[in-house]
């Protein structure tokens, strides 16, 4: 009897612990979105992918106060933000605005300056990481996409399952008013239902130029490459990575996928270092054509003649792939986006022992010349980097996968300004870029074909219609990453921060769907770009004031040329010759909300700059004149100029304020570009 009444007792005890349990994942559930154990989920708002374009969504939508589930099929927080890729593709800085331009600041801040754009893997994963905990969001990791339930053209509910360990009884729901898709791959966008491409259009198709096959020399092989196993004997069969596969017609379309690599990042500090060893699987023989270009090319004895080799804070690297032979995978990856899981995993992991193998061929292969050798020997794996995930970047640079075949699709014609949308919520101002797709033989010789770099245009709008399907297709899904464009124009858009800033619109539309009751193909644009201009870091704060030199508000005096490439925004104006009478650039604020402001004077790289500019600035009824040193302008990074830290003024209400920038006994060229006016919240 006793016994019967413990078991009882015990089995209460169990029952409101249970319950217990219970209750706090419901109150977590309803907090955040984020289920807990094998729960379903619902939630106003689902991001499908915490890369650092699912991370500013989410947080955008939590901040707008929506329900919000993150959801990420690995264990990587980030995306290639802080996957390696620190050495910021920019294109135009005027580009990057809100939560993506604060990213950027927060960065800056670590590093003791306004914004920083290079930067080391977990430092741009800690800033990210501050936003969740900010909004209050916990990631639910190693959950992947499986299935997509619809009503009509709604997405009603997604199943997930476990990534690690797939089993039908440990699937969970996921229900939301709206989803938005921030992978690399689309995955959630295929499992709606939702119209994609893959590949190269022919330029037929969009009326392009540079879509479909392109033989350029680019990160080109040189002319006498032998692509055969035995020299001069094609029966012996072709190189490892050596395609087939013949040149077709330029302009042809395929459903190949340009390169993907590993953005490496390694440190030269022998504290922090791990040395680099044969990795698993190492096979010297997919280097021969590598040992047959370093052979073909003595003169070159530098790692930085074989990789882009661009130095990140405390000793560390961000690499990325250059000529010929390097760290891109050339043709391994056209199975990628369309692949399962399975064969993805397969895909990812045959990189990983590609791009260590690289970097071990060069540090010990007798092939390589002693000083490439002693070289790479320099350098090993971080130890503070990646350190759950053996100090190798957990983030394939996936730099094309899926695109959305969506409501307007983005062409070479947005790129460069022949067509210009009217309901632009991002700009991208990046060179349309693709790097190479196959290695084939091209009269007895190796050579890469797909590789492309034309740009000479300034910030192009892209559509809201770009990040939305056909409303026939599906209505509460938005796709910032896997946005609508053509394989050309999606090479200019494809940058992290442009993903950013396409995810804050699309979290921000995503909130008008719900309150509206409205599709996200039917809400009010204008209303969106408005909150994207008056609350541009969704908290409800003054907005920092930009003048730029297009702008009504500046005048100028003087003898002083538009420059079309270089500068923050469309142009610039520079003197480059000594005027007497000195010309002057006036930038005057429209200043709605009085009080304290930390002003920024940005400078453009010129050609022969004079090693003093003379500023003045106007605060109400005060002048204080300032003298910037050309030697005190640091320009860093995949950019053109810098922000010049002028001082904290008090501005009044109104246009009694005023930058100016003057030319009066300058002994170089002068820029007048940009001056931005940074609340500091004493207002």
């Amino acid at each position: 009897m006793r016994k019967k009444i413990a078991i009882a007792k015990f089995a209460c005890l169990f029952a409101f612990v249970l319950s217990g349990f219970r209750m706090s994942e419901v109150r977590q559930q309803a907090a955040t979105g984020t289920p807990t154990g094998g729960a379903a989920v619902q939630a106003d708002v689902c991001v499908y992918g915490a890369t650092a374009a699912g991370v500013i969504a989410a947080y955008t939508a939590r901040k707008m106060g929506k329900s919000v589930v993150l959801i990420e099929p690995g264990g990587h927080l980030g995306g290639m933000t802080s996957g390696g890729l620190g050495y910021t593709d920019i294109g135009n800085k005027y580009a990057i605005t809100g939560l993506s331009r604060d990213f950027y600041r927060r960065i800056g801040t670590h590093y003791g300056k306004f914004e920083q754009w290079t930067f080391e893997p977990s430092v741009a994963k800690k800033y990210l990481q501050q936003y969740l905990d900010e909004a209050g969001i916990k990631v639910l990791y190693q959950n992947r996409v499986i299935s997509a339930t619809k009503s009509g053209a709604e997405i009603k509910s997604i199943v997930l399952e476990n990534s690690i360990r797939p089993d039908a009884k440990t699937n969970r729901t996921v229900t939301a008013k709206v989803y938005l898709d921030c992978t690399y791959e689309g995955d959630l966008m295929a499992k709606a239902g939702v119209s994609y491409t893959v590949g190269r259009e022919a330029n037929s198709e969009y009326n392009e130029t540079i879509n479909g096959v392109q033989l350029m020399k680019g990160h080109q092989l040189p002319d006498g490459i032998d692509p055969y196993k035995i020299e001069g004997k094609p029966e012996s069969g072709l190189l490892w990575g050596v395609s087939p596969a013949k040149l077709e017609p330029n302009g042809t379309g395929d459903k190949k996928v340009q390169a993907y690599n590993y953005r490496i990042c390694l440190t030269s500090d022998p504290n922090n270092m791990v040395p680099i060893t044969k990795p698993e699987g190492y096979d010297p023989t997919h280097f021969e054509l590598l040992a047959r270009l370093i052979a073909k090319q003595p003169e070159r004895k530098a790692l930085n003649d074989y990789f882009i080799w661009s130095k990140m804070p405390n000793n560390k690297t961000d690499i990325n792939n250059r000529n010929g032979f390097s760290t891109d995978m050339i043709g391994m990856n056209h199975e990628y986006p369309d692949a399962d899981y399975k064969k993805r995993a397969e895909i990812i992991k045959a990189h990983e022992t590609y791009t260590k193998g690289l970097l071990y061929f060069f540090g010990h292969d007798p092939r390589v010349p002693a000083e490439l050798r002693e070289a790479m020997l320099k350098w090993g794996y971080p130890k503070d980097e990646y350190v759950e995930t053996g100090n190798w970047s957990p983030q394939l640079y996936v730099r094309e996968a899926r695109r959305m075949i969506g409501s307007y699709v983005m062409t070479q014609a947005n790129c460069e300004g022949k067509e210009v949308v009217k309901d632009g919520v991002g700009m991208a101002a990046y060179t349309m870029d693709s790097h190479n797709i196959q290695r084939i033989v091209i009269n007895g010789m190796a050579k890469n074909e797909g590789n492309v770099e034309v740009g000479g245009f300034g910030p192009y709008p892209i559509a809201y219609g770009s990040l939305v399907p056909k409303e026939k297709e599906c209505t509460n899904l938005l796709v910032p990453v896997c946005l609508s464009a053509t394989h050309i124009a999606y090479g200019s858009i494809r940058m992290e921060p442009v993903f950013m800033v396409l995810a804050q619109s699309s979290a921000i539309a995503a909130v008008m769907a719900i309150d509206s009751k409205k599709s996200v193909q039917q809400i009010d644009i204008a209303k969106l770009q408005a909150r994207l201009k008056t609350d541009p870091l969704v908290n409800g704060k003054t907005p920092e004031i930009l003048v730029d030199n297009e702008d009504s508000n500046v005048s100028v005096k003087g003898n002083w040329q538009p420059v079309k490439k270089g500068g923050y925004g469309p142009s610039f104006l520079a003197t480059y010759e000594n005027d007497r009478n000195g010309g002057t650039v006036t930038f005057t604020p429209q200043i709605t909300a009085p009080g304290s402001y930390q002003i920024y004077v940005y400078f453009p790289k010129v050609a022969k700059p004079a090693s003093e500019i003379k500023l003045s600035v106007k605060s109400g009824g005060q002048v204080k004149n300032i003298s910037v040193l050309e030697k005190d302008i640091v320009v860093e990074g995949q950019t053109s100029g810098e922000w010049y830290h002028v001082g904290k003024f008090d501005l009044p209400k109104g246009d009694a304020s005023s930058v100016n920038i003057s030319s009066e006994g300058a002994s170089g060229a002068v820029a007048a570009d940009a001056v931005l006016f940074v609340p500091t919240g004493e207002q």
